[in-house]
């Protein structure tokens, strides 16, 4: 079954083709840019635009904000409870990229 507003989109499409909106769109021409994830490369992009990172590196960010307030610190109780939390990280950061 059609898409109820294909004759619309095709009409659309064939104006814009007929007034040239078309033509010298940039890297007409030019073969596609290589892509290593050909069924995610839409997700990748949008993440990408956007900022986000894979889990892991925000972890590992954590993880690296653990370590200098691990260094700042004298205090013994305060300093087991750190690295009982950098352990966690490191258990978490293992698992993200094993993903």
């Amino acid at each position: 079954m059609d898409h109820p507003l294909i004759d619309l989109i095709s009409a659309k499409i064939a104006a814009a083709e007929a007034a040239g909106e078309f033509e010298n769109l940039p890297g007409a021409g030019k073969p596609l840019p290589e892509c290593d994830d050909p069924e995610n490369a839409l997700l990748n992009r949008v993440v990408k635009e956007n900022g986000a990172v894979p889990e892991y590196v925000s972890l590992s960010r954590e993880l690296a904000k653990l370590r200098e307030e691990l260094a700042e610190t004298g205090d013994r109780t305060e300093r087991v409870r750190i690295m009982k939390e950098m352990s966690m990280m490191e258990a978490k950061i293992g698992l993200a990229r094993g993903r």
